[in-house]
């Protein structure tokens, strides 16, 4: 149920097209095909859409360790998003099988529960999309649909004994601010088992990398599913209700359905699956973040490559890359371990032997053993992770 009283919801986003006070200014030249937009707290991303807003990040930086707030990827589901909350009045409701319904305040959160930093990849569960092939409907997503950050908060473990949960709980369910278009629209609602809601690692975060969270990002609360799709990742959190039989809202039940039966979700547009799951678990995966695609080099010198490798949470132990079709794979240097949940950062020297057109390769290993295939597809366009490739060339 959304709580409406402690602010003005309009059912536009800060995109508005009709108020010039909050249309994105256009960076990037027209002929380029993209559209570069500042908003809300936001330097330039890459616009996907702008009701509801869902902007890319920059692949430069990911040359970074953490991704700044300013340039971390928006993505939301519904256009009805309030363009102010004031904590003085917010509260996040606790309810359903427990013994006593809550209403937190913020203040609350940051006084009354012990207070815990995790460093987490946040992932869009279609990051990646327009590189499928066949390809699949959906927002066009290159690489940038992610970004990784330290999130300071509070377990939801230690929220959910605050409010006593009773026995016969199945599941979690989870709502935030942002509100449908439509009334035929389904609300934005997402929900967990509850073991999984209880595991001391799901978090409720008010802070990204030591500051207060973007309203774009999910200000005042984000849950942190730590290893899962962002889909999962509610934003601008209000309501948790503990539920004793499974939640059959539409974003569980009909959206975000990925193939039990296949690997990595990594069906065929001529056999589709019938045997469907929510999406859950992020798969391994590694992506070059420079040099850039048909970025020129030098042919005899060393060129420094460098990208990401992560997973769910598994632990990537080796990235390799070939410059020869796949016939021979070469490991890269892994930096530090930023801990399970994070993305690691790998570097690689590569030395053209002469002038011309390379395609590099790469993949990442887990400590599970798990790769990646060379080619992935699902009707959706969902955990895109085959293995990368970045054609340079040498002059």
């Amino acid at each position: 149920m959304k709580n409406n009283s402690f602010f003005i919801l309009f059912f536009a986003t800060v995109f508005s097209c009709t108020s010039p006070s909050t249309t994105p200014a256009v960076d990037s030249a027209p002929s380029s095909g993209e559209a570069w937009v500042k908003a809300e707290g936001k330097d330039s991303l890459l616009l996907q859409t702008d009701r509801p807003p869902n902007l890319e990040t920059p692949l430069k930086y990911f040359k970074l360790d953490y991704t700044p707030n300013s340039v971390f990827f928006v993505r939301w589901h519904l256009a009805g998003l309030p363009t102010a909350i004031h904590e003085d009045t917010f509260r996040l409701r606790v309810g359903g099988n427990v013994k006593r319904e809550v209403a937190l305040s913020l203040q609350d959160l940051k006084t009354k529960f012990t207070p815990v930093t995790i460093t987490a990849l946040c992932q869009c569960s279609g990051n990646s999309r327009s590189f499928f092939d066949p390809r699949v409907p959906g927002g066009q997503w290159k690489n940038g649909a992610m970004g990784n950050a330290r999130w300071t908060g509070v377990r939801l473990k230690d929220v959910l004994d605050y409010a006593g949960v009773k026995s016969g709980s199945v599941d979690v369910s989870f709502d935030g601010l942002d509100a449908p278009p439509l009334p035929s629209t389904p609300d934005f609602v997402k929900s967990l088992k509850y073991d999984h809601a209880n595991d001391g690692e799901v978090m409720i975060a008010y802070e990204m990398n030591g500051e207060p969270l973007p309203l774009l990002n999910g200000f005042p609360l984000k849950l942190v599913v730590p290893g899962w799709y962002a889909t999962y990742w509610v934003g601008m959190l209000s309501d948790i209700r503990v539920l004793t039989k499974p939640f059959d809202g539409f974003w569980m039940t009909k959206a975000y359905k990925i193939p039990r039966d296949v690997p990595d979700a990594n069906e065929s547009p001529d056999a589709l699956s019938t045997d469907m799951e929510p999406i859950n678990k992020m798969n391994v995966r590694s992506i070059f973040v420079s040099p850039e695609p048909h970025d020129a080099v030098r042919a005899g010198e060393t060129t420094a490559v460098q990208g990401l490798a992560f997973d769910g949470g598994d632990g990537i132990t080796t990235v390799e890359l070939s410059s020869d079709s796949g016939k021979t794979w070469l490991p890269a240097t892994l930096g530090p371990d930023l801990g399970k949940y994070s993305w690691r950062r790998w570097h690689y020297n590569f030395t053209p032997s002469g002038k011309g057109n390379y395609i590099l390769m790469v993949k990442a290993t887990n400590a599970k053993g798990q790769t990646q295939p060379a080619h992935h597809w699902n009707r959706s366009g969902y955990m895109r992770n085959e293995i990368e490739t970045l054609p340079l060339k040498a002059e």
